[in-house]
């Protein structure tokens, strides 16, 4: 079946900067080859309420698939997400809304509701530098990016949420903040745009959700305390004066050091770290020399630190200047440490977790509800949660059947019934937050 672009306004080339004129909302959401409009998913908590909740699901259930299809078809990278914000600002100018874009260009933020209280709801925008080979009719149309990491469901899922509550205002007990965010998916991430944009200034709590193929369709998985690691870059440059393999006392052997710091610096770690912490130093990439019988000038080893404790992450940075200075100053090779701090650990605070489980219980029925582990992934939603306090979530994205397609992969791909769970969560945790 061939998937026919839901918004034909959109131009032929992704990546091409389009404007809100552009585009159109009126036209049928997908149709197939004989010009049928298709069937949509089946919307999991249909029935559950609020009324208005169930029913501008069902209005505007194959709207919401061809929206999460036409971003999935149209992927942007990190801080070209031109396309998609203005698919976005398009949609909430059409529902009355007034959506600001923020200064660096791409994502925006838009409130609605009213009264004193405001929380937030924040979705990522970006697409990961992949070639999807998924095969779908709805796959990539721009080669070397691919939503491989589900954020065009979580853009999707609180695009959804937005236009139900604005359908619906007057039943918000409050203010809700959309944060659409750009460049989730570089360091140290565009959540950092968004707070100096003014994002959160009023804001009470702030709630995410992230796709997880380990988890079953229906149901969101929660964790108090931290649930992504800290993520930084390790960069670690040697230089030499070289010279011959049979002579190795002339020189400073280049390699025999690159050897060192690759399994001395994460064993030292290991002895200075508390291993509570789920601290890990994995490198990723280690180049020097070509010759067999030449003793190299020039070495370079990069990797990724990971923790999942705040005040470890604040440490590791000197610590691992010292042990790296420690394990190669014997060795007579000169080296330059970069140690790039990426984004901090997403800890979720209890009381935030208790509303998110209330109002996923309130979405979904008690079957909803489902715990989750920790994950040594980075992800820059812990910007936002050292300014205020706030749970971010898994949502399952498995059909319960077949392999399980795993995040960042040119595989990847998600059981659409994800979308109407996601709705109904960011609108039940909205209605439960204002509410408490």
């Amino acid at each position: 079946m061939t998937v026919l672009d839901s918004r034909p306004g959109f131009p032929a080339d992704p990546m091409k900067s389009t404007t809100i004129d552009d585009l159109s909302a009126t036209d049928d959401a997908l149709i197939d080859d004989k010009g049928v409009s298709m069937s949509t998913v089946e919307d999991l908590g249909a029935g559950r309420g609020p009324a208005w909740l169930d029913g501008w699901l069902r209005e505007n259930a194959r709207e919401l698939v061809s929206w999460r299809r036409h971003i999935h078809a149209h992927p942007e990278l990190s801080r070209q997400e031109f396309g998609t914000t203005a698919f976005l600002e398009k949609l909430l100018l059409d529902a009355g809304l007034k959506p600001r874009v923020l200064p660096t260009g791409t994502g925006l933020i838009c409130e609605l509701g009213s009264g004193p209280r405001c929380m937030a709801l924040r979705a990522d925008i970006d697409a990961l530098p992949l070639t999807e080979v998924t095969g779908l009719p709805f796959a990539s149309q721009n080669d070397g990016a691919a939503h491989a990491c589900g954020h065009d469901a979580h853009t999707t899922v609180l695009l959804g949420a937005a236009l139900a509550m604005a359908a619906n205002e007057d039943a918000l007990p409050g203010r809700v903040r959309l944060i659409f965010q750009p460049a989730e998916e570089v360091m140290p991430g565009g959540a950092l745009d968004v707070i100096a944009a003014g994002g959160l200034d009023g804001v009470e709590r702030i709630f995410g959700l992230h796709c997880d193929p380990r988890l079953r369709v229906g149901q969101v998985g929660m964790k108090v305390g931290a649930i992504t690691s800290a993520t930084d870059l390790l960069e670690l440059s040697l230089s030499s004066p070289g010279g011959h393999t049979s002579r190795p006392h002339l020189t400073a052997d280049l390699v025999n050091a690159l050897g060192m710091a690759i399994t001395g610096l994460p064993l030292m770690l290991s002895r200075r770290v508390d291993p509570r912490t789920g601290t890990v130093l994995v490198w990723g990439s280690v180049h020097a020399g070509e010759a067999p019988n030449a003793v190299p000038q020039q070495g370079m080893l990069r990797g990724t630190m990971r923790t999942g404790n705040r005040d470890t992450w604040a440490a590791l940075k000197p610590l691992t200047e010292e042990l790296v200075a420690q394990l190669l100053g014997p060795t007579g090779v000169q080296h330059d440490f970069q140690y790039h701090r990426g984004t901090p650990p997403v800890v979720n605070d209890r009381e935030s977790t208790e509303l998110l489980r209330s109002a996923v219980a309130d979405a979904l029925g008690a079957e909803g509800v489902a715990e989750t582990e920790q994950s040594s992934g980075g992800e820059d939603f812990g910007w936002y949660l050292e300014h205020i306090p706030g749970s971010f979530a898994r949502l399952g994205v498995w059909s319960g059947q077949g392999a399980k397609y795993d995040l960042h992969q040119p595989t990847f791909e998600l059981d659409e019934r994800a979308l109407f769970v996601g709705v109904r969560t960011m609108v039940h945790a909205a209605l439960t937050t204002l509410s408490a």
